[in-house]
């Protein structure tokens, strides 16, 4: 299975640093968050990612065409002009970035990348949230159900819109959040079938406003419970925490060795 990474937004709430390259490119660690999100699939087997880029979508190109500088020792002879690599350490991985538009929006995005996900389901997730959900147990309970479409429900306190689920773990509604809420959210790590191409339109389609809520009312949407860890880089200060935890040792979402 593939898997679909949303990549392609401008970052405006995190301005600071997405003004010089695109959210997903912004580091936890020595590395982007977009690689700790392929790490984490990658630790469940799944290691064939197509990117839905947009916005500065060459530094994503570039950061994968030169992976092994950012990974392994270097000599340059410059007198020769030559390079050697030494140790050369390089993921397993098969990277597909396409450039899906600047201004798409996100159900424009999936189905701009169609024709490289052909006739089965896959995965899809933000290019900027990270969690400890068991990939493996949500593909089962996918699986298990013959719906279109699995999201992740989380509850990370009240910031996003909430979801109404019942108690077949059915999403009957999405909704605007209140004081008052205890109500998860969708916290993405999705999985979809490939039907899910017949609710997208053109690049106004937004998947979550429109293609997640026509799913909903359909009863083609079911959501898999995550109580672990999850959290999104939306602000700079998610960044620093992030950071934080990362350069402590105490990084929930690392799931690898």
């Amino acid at each position: 299975m593939k898997v679909v990474i949303l990549a392609g937004g401008f970052g405006t709430r995190i301005a600071e640093e997405s003004h010089l390259r695109p959210k997903p490119m912004i580091e936890i660690g020595d590395q982007p968050i977009l690689w700790h999100i392929m790490k984490h699939y990658a630790a469940y087997g799944f290691t064939d990612f197509v990117i839905c880029a947009g916005y500065k979508q060459n530094l994503i190109k570039e950061y994968f065409a030169d992976y092994f500088l950012h990974t392994s020792d270097i000599t340059f002879d410059l007198g020769n002009n030559s390079m050697e690599v030494h140790d050369v350490f390089a993921e397993t991985w098969r990277v597909t970035v396409v450039n899906t538009g600047l201004n798409t929006m996100t159900g424009g995005r999936v189905k701009r990348i169609q024709k490289y996900i052909g006739d089965e389901p896959f995965f899809l997730t933000y290019g900027d949230g990270v969690s400890n959900v068991n990939i493996k147990e949500e593909l089962e309970f996918h699986r298990s159900h013959g719906k279109i479409a699995t999201i992740t429900a989380i509850n990370p306190g009240q910031r996003f819109g909430v979801l109404g689920i019942d108690l077949n773990n059915r999403v009957e509604a999405f909704r605007e959040k209140n004081d008052a809420d205890g109500s998860c959210i969708n916290g993405g790590f999705m999985i979809l079938e490939p039907r899910v191409f017949d609710y997208l339109e053109n690049d106004r389609t937004i998947f979550e406003q429109e293609t997640l809520s026509q799913l909903s009312a359909e009863g083609e949407l079911m959501a898999y419970r995550h109580d672990g860890f999850w959290h999104c880089m939306d602000t700079q200060r998610d960044k620093e925490r992030l950071e934080q935890m990362w350069e402590s040792g105490n990084a929930a979402w690392k799931v690898w060795d």
